[in-house]
């Protein structure tokens, strides 16, 4: 054996030994034509034994036969986690370890990620590796990373702090989890879960929710003047009242009496007026920057109604397909030297779908977008087509749409910038400010590409309406110039509340935290960090407050259940606050940097978890919850009837399956019937 490579999944596998030439397939591993051994995880092999194994065995059980979650065993902190190998990979975990001790070099093929490196680093913990351990580094399954990478190993000892970081969050993540959940649930008598992550998250739903619903649509006027020049007649333009600091407007400068704007109005009509000021600029419209995997959730959700997990299982795909890049990536830019493989990459996306050829055939292969900057890569670039060549029409229609637009992206990246005018004019008449501002397209460059995949919005629309297309023959207009006032208009409008979730929109504030934040001081130290999540775990996130019942769909949107709201409303405010987490990802960060100790970013949480539990045991409030619990399942039941004895039907969840629900008779145990659930309700035939 000269090496023995361990991969994260079997498909890394494959694309590895393709590179290195297959000489015997074996059912768990492959032998290389050098005589190299590659083998694979599937995923974690290794989890967190449970609560139990911690507690003392004087414990009483439930019907379970678990022990009872009770206040007095809070809080549960291991002196020493313990792992156990999951049930479903025995067989593959002796075929590793029987691999190792025959070993003479071993390289690590993990993911290039937190929970890649640490996948692997496990099993060469578990073993008690001697052998020299290298590291196999690569964003892209295609033939041209994967020989790169195999050319430039490192030495695992160089990402070490990367497995640290991820197995510490695994750890702390466990202890806020488990304790602060059974610690509200046994003081609610009602399961209320929470998590440094997902907390937040549902926060962020409840939040939009109710501010939808306490939304009070109110009407409010827009007022419009049609002006030319006094020594030009013929050139005339439409500008809009500045309502801003008007006495006549309420607290978001909006005027709200119709007899006021017509007050404005006849004030203005047949009077003259005189720019204030008159802007007319050449500007440019970049190339837009890589797909980051929040970037293209957030599209697929606008345009296909893809739920962010769906997003990530095809992206996953495409990865797995050698079609595309790593997908779990934050990252929105690309190393330089992936630059020189671009007119390659170009040619294999003609290849592979020959739509593209037109677009390809014109780019300017010679420009350099701002999205080439190797200075903010990260261990993930974004995420672009490989150089690989496959069967296009052999993937689905999902696949085929993803690969496109991750396609369309880097075709745009070897356009020109988009050129227009833009003209802003300020006038004045009488006392009143108005503002008329517009475009005039020169070159649609990159924007050109979107056209193919129908995906423009024709975001400036309605600028133009605002402008004659003659004022841009003008190159200025000097202060005072006079105009008249030749119409006026009023128009009546609603403002509108906010929009509900998408689930990549909800990826997208997820991302971008900040933006949620009021105290100036904690939305830059947010704006500064990567949001509450990762790339790789926020779509589960998501589906994991789905399957609690916390989230449901609506549409194309998501939003909160009434469960969901109860369960903000006593989660801790240091648990649901994104700030928390933030410092949590910020921590995590100097564990890979190797400028803090781990354990003592372990103790901050363990005594997080302390207090918090202290508190749980003081708080009398929590008790009310059970109540509404029960008074929630009485409304239930005298809704829905059972048909075998009349009385009311109570929804529960599986014992076995968690997300999935059944309703059973009230009448329990003299009447033992029960129905299927369908979408909230039961299935009564």
């Amino acid at each position: 054996m000269k090496r023995l490579f361990i991969a994260e999944k079997p498909s890394v596998a494959r694309v590895i030994a393709d590179s290195l030439g297959i000489k015997e397939r074996q059912s768990n591993y492959i032998i290389c034509k050098d005589d190299s051994y590659i083998t694979w995880c599937f995923g974690h092999m290794f989890e967190l034994v449970e609560p139990d194994e911690y507690l003392l065995d004087d414990i009483p059980l439930n019907n379970k036969g678990n022990k009872k979650w009770r206040l007095e065993d809070l809080p549960i902190i291991p002196d020493e986690f313990k792992l156990q190998e999951k049930s479903d990979v025995k067989e593959q975990l002796r075929a590793i370890k029987k691999l190792i001790k025959e070993a003479p070099e071993i390289v690590h093929c993990g993911d290039p990620d937190r929970e890649g490196q640490l996948l692997v680093d496990e099993v060469l913990t578990e073993y008690k590796v001697k052998a020299p351990v290298k590291r196999y580094w690569a964003n892209a399954q295609d033939k041209a990373s994967v020989d790169k990478a195999l050319k430039n190993l490192e030495d695992n000892s160089k990402y070490l702090s990367l497995g640290e970081a991820a197995k510490y969050r695994g750890y702390a993540d466990w202890i806020v989890g488990i304790n602060l959940t059974r610690a509200y649930t046994v003081k609610a008598r009602t399961l209320i879960t929470m998590g440094r992550v997902q907390s937040p998250t549902l926060k962020l739903v409840v939040d939009r929710d109710r501010a939808i619903a306490d939304f009070k649509s109110v009407d409010y006027f827009k007022i419009f003047a049609v002006q030319n020049l006094e020594d030009n007649e013929a050139l005339k333009f439409t500008s809009e009242l500045i309502t801003k600091d008007l006495d006549c407007t309420n607290e978001n400068d909006l005027i709200i009496d119709r007899t006021k704007a017509e007050e404005i109005i006849n004030t203005i009509k047949g009077n003259k007026g005189a720019i204030e000021s008159f802007q007319k600029k050449l500007k440019q419209k970049f190339q837009p920057l890589g797909y980051s995997l929040a970037d293209i959730t957030m599209k697929c959700s606008s345009l296909y109604g893809f739920s962010a997990k769906k997003t990530l299982d095809v992206c996953q795909s495409l990865y797995e397909k050698k079609l595309t890049t790593y997908p779990r990536t934050d990252c929105k830019y690309l190393p330089e030297l992936q630059y020189n493989e671009s007119g390659d990459v170009l040619a294999a996306i003609v290849k592979n779908n020959p739509i593209f050829a037109d677009l390809v055939a014109n780019a300017d292969k010679s420009i350099h977008s701002k999205t080439w900057n190797s200075e903010k890569t990260t261990a993930h670039h974004a995420i672009i087509p490989t150089l690989a060549v496959g069967n296009f029409e052999s993937l689905s229609e999902d696949e085929k749409n993803v690969y496109n637009l991750i396609a369309v992206n880097f075709i745009e990246q070897f356009y020109h910038a988009k050129e227009f005018y833009e003209i802003e004019i300020i006038s004045k008449i009488d006392k009143y400010s108005f503002k008329a501002s517009g475009t005039l397209l020169l070159n649609e460059g990159w924007e050109l590409c979107e056209k193919l995949l129908k995906t423009k919005k024709g975001a400036d629309k309605g600028k133009e309406e605002n402008i004659s297309s003659e004022l841009f023959k003008i190159d200025s207009l000097e202060k005072g110039a006079a105009t008249n006032c030749i119409d006026t208009q009023i128009k009546s409008a609603k403002t509108q509340p906010p929009e509900k979730f998408t689930e990549g929109s909800l990826i997208k504030a997820m991302e971008n935290i900040y933006k949620y934040i009021d105290n100036e001081n904690l939305r830059k130290m947010l704006k500064d960090g990567d949001g509450i999540g990762t790339s790789a775990t926020r779509a589960g996130i998501i589906s994991e407050l789905k399957r609690k019942n916390y989230l449901t769909e609506s549409g194309k949107f998501i939003i909160s259940t009434d469960i969901g709201q109860k369960a903000v409303d006593v989660i801790p405010d240091k648990i649901k606050s994104p700030v928390l987490t933030a410092i949590f990802e910020g921590l995590l960060t100097q564990i890979e940097e190797g400028s803090i100790d781990s354990k003592d970013f372990l103790a901050k949480q363990e005594d997080l978890v302390r207090k918090e539990i202290e508190n749980v045991k003081n708080n009398s409030n929590l008790a009310g919850i059970a109540q509404e619990k029960k008074k929630e399942n009485a409304d239930v039941s005298s809704k829905y009837k059972c048909k075998v004895c009349g009385k009311g039907l109570i929804r529960r969840e599986s014992k076995n399956k968690k997300g999935v629900f059944w309703w059973g008779c009230s009448g329990f145990p003299e009447c033992k019937q029960t129905y299927f659930d369908n979408k909230g309700e039961p299935k009564i035939e």
